[in-house]
Parts: structure tokens; sequence; C-alpha cells
């Protein structure tokens, strides 16, 4: 977060089990427990999103398939994945009907 972006408090409810966990961990880590939170909110949002992109170009490859008809199998990626391995540069199967 840079000093010039605004803050909103939230509240977060944890019972008081994880709570002890929270406080345990960051006297451990000499940090504050809210700068725990910030991180694993921050790290869980950046997993999300990447999570949600990846599904939305899967669903948007999965609609242009549909359409296209376009494709290659999965021998024919096998076979230039197996190329790439061995260090040889080559270029990816042409997609096909």
């Amino acid at each position: 977060m840079t000093p010039a972006t605004s803050v909103c408090p939230t509240t977060v409810k944890i019972d008081s089990a994880m709570k002890g966990r929270l406080q345990a961990l960051a006297k451990a880590k000499r940090r504050t427990a809210h700068s725990l939170l910030l991180e694993a909110v921050e790290t869980f949002m950046d997993r999300e999103e990447k999570r949600e992109a990846l599904r939305e170009q899967a669903m948007q490859a999965w609609q242009e398939y549909e359409l296209t008809g376009l494709h290659v199998t999965h021998a024919e990626a096998d076979e230039w994945l197996a190329k790439l391995e061995k260090g040889q540069v080559e270029e990816p199967p042409q997609c096909h009907p």
C-alpha cells in the first residue's frame, strides 16, 4: 500500500482460538497482528483474482472453440512440449478443425 492510498477500516470477527494463534504468530515474527492480517488478505485476494482471470480466459477459450471448432489434439501438444523440454525451438502446433 502506498502512502497516497486511502485506507478504510473494516471488521473481521474471528474466534478466540484463532485470535490467540494470530497473536502468538505476530509475537514470534515480531510483527503486529494487524500487519499479518493485511498480508493474509492481500495474498488471498491476489491468488483469487489470478484464479478468476484464469477461469475467465478458459471460458473465453471454450466459447471460441464452440464457435470455430479449432483445436490441437493432446498428442500434438504433447509432441510439441516434448521438443521444448529437449531444448528445441519449435513453433506451437497450428489449430485445426
